[in-house]
């Protein structure tokens, strides 16, 4: 049975499965550091979500992170690295990270929930138009840090 959780608190599991996820996730982004993780699960805008299967020892099957901040004119909510592990995909998994994650921002008092996909990521991409997702008509900058 596959719940989703909010982990709250850093565990071996929790750095062992992102361990493994994030390179499915992206081949050029690092492994975060248990500190990192640590960071991020304990931040006051950072939601961390995580779909289990309650049968197999809680094992970690993807996660998803919400996050949640307020500027001047209201809250804000992103969905970051939506993340399901290979061999559990097309089992819905995704869908119930992402509702739980629009409920939970709904509840944080968010008025709209964004996210970015690259268009290469053709499941990630027809995932979220069926979870009543649009294209805005915008532009995306980056500033590279170096």
């Amino acid at each position: 049975m596959i719940k989703i959780i909010e982990i709250t608190e850093m565990s071996q599991q929790v750095y062992d499965t992102f361990s493994a996820l994030i390179p499915q996730l992206s081949t050029s982004a690092a492994v975060p550091t248990w500190e990192e993780l640590e960071d991020m699960v304990h931040s006051k805008a950072s939601i961390v979500l995580a779909a289990i299967n309650s049968e197999n020892k809680q094992e970690i099957l993807g996660s998803l992170t919400l996050v949640v901040f307020r500027i001047p004119t209201g809250i804000r909510a992103w969905i970051e690295d939506v993340i399901v592990d290979e061999k559990a995909r097309g089992m819905g998994i995704g869908e119930m990270l992402v509702k739980t994650a629009l409920e939970r921002a709904k509840a944080e008092g968010a008025k709209t929930v964004d996210l970015t996909s690259r268009p290469s990521r053709e499941a990630a991409n027809r995932l979220y138009q069926r979870c009543g997702f649009q294209a805005r008509d915008t532009n995306i900058y980056r500033f590279k840090i170096e």
